[in-house]
């Protein structure tokens, strides 16, 4: 049994796990591998762990995501909204550090802002807006669809992060 099942079965309250997990990661990056090959047959709790804990490492140290970006983009369309609003929220944290990289994720990301859920489509708005901010060449696509879901978007929270994006970009 592998450090990352240890923690992720054991005991300890949710928010322990995580931390624990992202002490263990951030100690030995070589164990990402091992989250990644747990995670296919982990529990629902398990796999909302594993990927905030990731989302913990990535919002002080961005450069973390170089060595996991293929499966977190994989992420953002899964099957259990806490996945997936962890990982839109991982993009937000390292699109500064991987402009090019998270601008491939804008397909999946604008899927999620149509969910169901309003955590799943503030998370996306975080992430599609962070990437429009720091990748000039995404805004052409980008900011039309931000203006497109500011008259859609019911919620104020999540409608809000796009008419901010919007104001910083000048549009």
């Amino acid at each position: 049994m592998s450090i990352i099942e240890e923690i992720l079965t054991s005991k300890v309250k949710p928010k322990e796990k995580v931390t624990l997990l992202a002490k263990e990661l951030e100690g030995n990056k070589k164990l990402i591998t091992d989250l990644i090959a747990y995670f296919k047959t982990a529990s629902t709790a398990e796999k909302g762990a594993s990927i905030e804990a990731i989302e913990y490492i990535t919002a002080k140290n961005p450069k973390f995501a170089g060595s996991c970006l293929d499966f977190i983009v994989a992420q953002i369309n899964g099957d259990e909204p806490r996945v997936k609003w962890e990982a839109c929220r991982i993009i937000a944290n390292i699109s500064k550090e991987f402009p090019d990289e998270t601008a491939n994720a804008i397909p999946r990301l604008i899927i999620n802002t149509k969910d169901d859920g309003t955590v799943v489509r503030w998370s996306a708005a975080s992430a599609l807006t962070k990437i429009a901010i720091n990748n000039p060449k995404t805004q052409k696509k980008l900011l039309p669809i931000f203006s497109e879901l500011v008259k859609k978007e019911k919620n104020s929270g999540v409608k809000n992060v796009y008419i901010k994006a919007l104001k910083i970009l000048g549009k």
